[in-house]
């Protein structure tokens, strides 16, 4: 059985010229079914979803697309550990 990579994470910077602003990261919403719903961006990191690299790229789509304001954000994906 092989194991599926799960150790990614959504974060999301906002761009400032005047001081950081902490970062934000991302937790999925999922259907009962498990069909992706969208994506809410909370500070605690350890309440944010862990996900795999296809997942965190389907995060990183929807954010640009539905999120009005996605231009004034540097998003990445990032390891756990990181």
């Amino acid at each position: 059985m092989e194991s599926i990579d799960q150790r990614y994470l959504v974060q999301q910077n906002k761009r400032s010229d005047e001081g950081k602003s902490p970062p934000v990261f991302a937790r999925v919403m999922r259907s009962k079914e498990g069909k992706f719903e969208g994506v809410s961006f909370i500070r605690n990191k350890e309440k944010a979803t862990v996900m795999t690299v296809a997942e965190a790229q389907e995060v990183m789509q929807w954010a640009a697309k539905k999120k009005g304001n996605a231009h004034e954000y540097d998003t990445r994906i990032i390891c756990v550990g990181q």
